[in-house]
C-alpha cells in the first residue's frame, strides 16, 4: 500500500551523491524549496543529523500536516517557513492543485494532488497530461527572495538545495542574486515540455546554470521532465564531480518517486 510512511522511511533519492560530496556528520545548511508536507525535509534531517534543513512551503494546510509530520519524526533540526520564495518580495498568486489519481484511491491515502502547486498558471499540456489534477483555486501567499530571505537569517552560504516549485525553479534562482555563488549543491526539476504558462525550459535552465559557474552532473531529463544536479564548480574538486555519474536512466522528480511505489 502507498503509504507516506514507507515513502519517508526510503532512501533518498539520490544519496549515493550528496554522500559523495558531503559528509555524513557535516553541519550542513540545508534549503527544501517546494517542501509540500516535509517529507524529503524529514529525509534529509534524517541522513545528514547534524544539519539544518529550511523547508520552504506556502501552502498553510501543508505546513499544518509538515508540523505533525516533524513532530511525529522528531526532527528537531527542520526550520519550516510557510513562505514561497521567488524573485521579487511582496504577495503573488499561488495556483492551487488537487485531485487524487484513480489507482492511488485503493492503494493509499497520501494526498498526492497537493504537489503540483504553483506561482505559475498550468499550461494546456499539463491539463491533458494529468486529466485527475485540477486547478480550481487560487490564493495569495507571501513572497521573498533568497538573498533577503538568507540575509535576515545570518546565512553565508547554502551547501544543498533541493528546488521543486513546480516550473518557478529560474524564479527561486533569480532571487538568489549574488548569493547564488555561494549554493554549493543544487538538485532541481527541469522540464522538456512547457507545464506551467511561461516557465523556462531545460535549454533555458542550462545556460542560466552555465553562466553562474555550475556544472551538470546528473541528469535524469526525458522527453517531458525530469530533474539535474549542478555542482558550483568553485567548491568541489574536479576528481570528486568525476566520480558521479552524469547521466541516468531513471527519473527522481516526486512524481516518478511516488509512482513507483505503486509498481511494487
Amino acid at each position: 500500500m502507498l503509504t507516506r510512511e514507507n515513502f519517508i522511511s526510503s532512501p533518498v533519492s539520490i544519496k549515493a551523491e550528496l554522500l559523495g560530496l558531503f559528509k555524513q556528520k557535516d553541519p550542513l545548511t540545508i534549503f527544501d524549496i517546494g517542501a509540500c508536507e516535509a517529507e524529503d525535509s524529514i529525509r534529509y534531517a534524517s541522513l545528514f543529523p547534524n544539519a539544518t534543513v529550511y523547508a520552504f512551503e506556502p501552502r498553510a494546510d501543508n505546513c499544518k500536516k509538515a508540523i505533525e509530520l516533524i513532530t511525529q519524526y522528531k526532527k528537531k533540526n527542520i526550520v519550516l517557513e510557510n513562505i514561497a520564495l521567488s524573485n521579487q518580495n511582496g504577495k503573488a498568486e499561488f495556483y492551487l492543485s488537487e485531485g487524487q489519481p484513480e489507482e492511488f484511491k485503493t492503494t493509499g491515502t497520501w494526498d498526492y494532488g497537493n504537489k503540483s502547486s504553483s506561482l505559475l498558471p498550468p499550461s494546456d499540456e499539463k491539463n491533458s497530461n494529468s486529466s485527475w489534477l485540477k486547478f480550481n483555486k487560487k490564493m495569495e501567499v507571501e513572497t521573498i527572495r533568497l538573498a533577503d530571505y538568507v540575509q535576515k537569517k545570518g546565512i553565508h552560504t547554502i551547501d544543498y538545495a533541493h528546488i521543486d516549485v513546480q516550473g518557478a525553479e529560474l524564479m527561486v534562482l533569480e532571487g538568489a542574486g549574488g548569493f547564488l555563488k555561494k549554493i554549493k549543491l543544487i538538485w532541481l526539476e527541469v522540464e522538456a515540455i512547457e507545464l506551467y504558462k511561461n516557465q523556462p525550459l531545460k535549454n533555458e535552465v542550462e545556460f542560466f546554470m552555465g553562466e553562474n559557474n555550475f556544472i551538470n552532473i546528473l541528469d535524469t531529463v526525458d522527453s517531458v521532465d525530469g530533474d539535474q544536479l549542478y555542482a558550483n564548480k568553485m567548491y568541489f574538486s574536479e576528481s570528486a564531480l568525476k566520480a558521479i555519474p552524469k547521466v541516468r536512466k531513471k527519473k527522481y522528480s516526486f512524481i516518478s518517486r511516488v509512482k513507483s511505489f505503486l509498481k511494487s
